[in-house]
């Protein structure tokens, strides 16, 4: 199989980034790529389906991350792991002797192994420059899920119809999940046992830089866990904030320590990310250095200055993530041509460990296994969002009352970047709006 079947294959299986932003995956299927990385850093703290797939799916993983190897003619293929999923480790070696062009990558028990720049620099000693796409220095990095979802294409042809789902928290079983896409999260809690607490407040994804979320809302592509959280627990506060409300915050208690740009991982390898100046740049309202607000567009929102570094329990995360949005509705991009200055030599020593950042978010107690479990899951209706990955949402092809199959194909890629989609379930189509398109059992 070549690069140009691979590319075709994985839009029509509307592949994409199995966690994140969901980036379509075909767009990485790239003959500038030399570098393959697999991610199983589980870069949020508490999930587990990354580590528990690829011990579960271990010898199809490894076989699909060949394949797509050898379609591009990738040169060096690493497995990113963190050194504490010994069980995941022991799967991998029991087949990597027979893939010698196949090695792991060793990592630490450090947020956030996972970031895309911080695993590359990691597993390579490469540092991508601030605004470029991995793909640019040759190197294209796979969640784990994204790559068992190419070997079920691959093998089977089955388009992406299923998503993995770890939900843990306030939950009677914490548990990893395959559920339908679109299903209804109330559905995936339940299979948990439910909340054990009074008005519980729910995070989709994990808690450094998911949102919080209601439970009719809908599993996407990119829902890889479902916390939850008392309603007064540190981290829901934080959500609830409002941007004029840190500011004042700011504006009081601001001290310039220096400690969230100290600890930023970006900084750390010489990205120009300083929370530090663009706190004291938007609480004085001061614009006589613009490029202090450019450059919020290189903060990946990974949550270490507001939920780790900060003393005072202030929000640059947050409010630098106003700006961004801010900015980009204006139009405004990233600036281009900024190199990155050299990596900080005391960077080792400014790594947060995973243990310490869940005792300062008081998580601890919920640092308990989710094992992969097998439920069958019954829905009486799935809506399926039209846009679950970066780029153009896609174009329903299918009328209101039309019968569907499961794994049928309800909507094709949209111009530009795109990728199909599918019915997870069959049944008719009850109602096509601009964002979504629900399948029920009649």
């Amino acid at each position: 199989m070549n690069k140009n079947d691979t590319t075709v294959i994985f839009q029509n299986a509307g592949i994409v980034g199995a966690g994140g932003a969901g980036f379509p995956t075909y767009a990485k299927i790239d003959k500038r790529v030399k570098t393959m990385i697999l991610n199983c850093a589980e870069c949020e703290p508490l999930l587990k389906l990354d580590q528990q797939l690829l011990a579960e799916k271990a010898l199809e993983i490894i076989r699909a991350f060949k394949q797509i190897a050898d379609s591009i003619g990738a040169e060096e293929l690493i497995i990113g792991i963190k050194k504490s999923f010994k069980l995941t480790i022991a799967s991998l070696l029991a087949y990597l002797g027979d893939y010698p062009e196949i090695r792991l990558g060793l990592l630490d028990e450090i947020y956030p192994a996972g970031d895309e720049i911080v695993l590359i620099y990691e597993l390579t000693g490469k540092v991508i420059p601030p605004g470029h796409l991995p793909l640019e220095s040759g190197i294209a990095v796979f969640n784990v899920e994204t790559i068992y979802n190419a070997y079920c294409c691959f093998t089977n042809k089955d388009p992406v119809t299923e998503k993995w789902v770890t939900v843990a928290g306030e939950v009677k079983n914490p548990v990893t999940v395959r559920v339908p896409l679109g299903i209804s999260a109330s559905l995936v809690v339940k299979a948990a046992g439910g909340s054990t607490i009074d008005d519980p407040v729910y995070f989709f994804g994990g808690p450094m830089m998911g949102s919080v979320g209601s439970l009719q809302a809908p599993i996407t592509k990119t829902t890889n866990a479902i916390l939850v959280l008392p309603e007064n627990h540190l981290l829901v506060n934080k959500k609830r904030r409002t941007a004029s409300l840190d500011l004042k915050r700011a504006a009081a208690c601001c001290c310039q320590c220096m400690m969230c740009t100290d600890l930023c991982p970006r900084y750390l390898l010489g990205h120009p990310v300083e929370p530090h100046r663009f706190m004291q740049a938007a609480v004085y309202k001061d614009i006589q250095q613009p490029d202090i607000f450019l450059k919020t567009l290189f903060c990946p929102s990974c949550g270490l200055c507001e939920n780790f570094a900060c003393r005072q329990g202030l929000s640059p995360r947050s409010l630098m993530a106003d700006y961004k949005a801010g900015l980009r509705n204006s139009g405004v991009r990233q600036p281009s041509g900024i190199m990155p200055l050299s990596v900080k030599p005391d960077r080792k020593y400014k790594q947060v460990k995973v243990k310490r950042l869940l005792s300062r978010l008081d998580l601890l107690k919920y640092e308990k296994d989710a094992p992969m479990t097998d439920i069958s899951f019954a829905p009486k209706k799935v809506r399926l969002l039209l846009s679950q990955h970066i780029g153009s949402p896609s174009v329903p092809v299918v009328s209101i009352g039309d019968k569907v199959e499961k794994g049928q194909l309800i909507a094709a890629p949209g111009e530009g970047l795109s990728v199909a989609l599918h019915a997870s379930l069959s049944g008719t189509i009850n109602e096509i709006t601009k964002h979504y398109i629900e399948v029920g059992i009649s």
